[in-house]
């Protein structure tokens, strides 16, 4: 449990300095942008989709490093 913990925290920063360095993510063409007086909502559609190409490819390509160890 700790092990996950660690390395939650470490992708979590990760994801925050990423996001300090690009923050045009979320406002890519395919997002979808509803404004209204008082309220705004969106919804990343197009970035939903590159960030889960992204993480499948890192997470495949580190299970296939650490079964090449073993």
């Amino acid at each position: 449990m700790a092990r996950f913990l660690i390395i939650a925290g470490i992708v979590l920063v990760i994801l925050g300095v990423l996001f300090n360095f690009f923050p045009k993510i979320g406002h890519l063409p395919g997002d979808i942008y509803i404004e209204k007086p008082h309220s705004k909502i969106i919804i990343p559609i197009t970035s939903m989709i590159i960030i889960s190409v992204i993480l499948t490819a890192v997470i495949n390509l580190v299970l296939w490093i650490l079964s090449k160890i073993r």
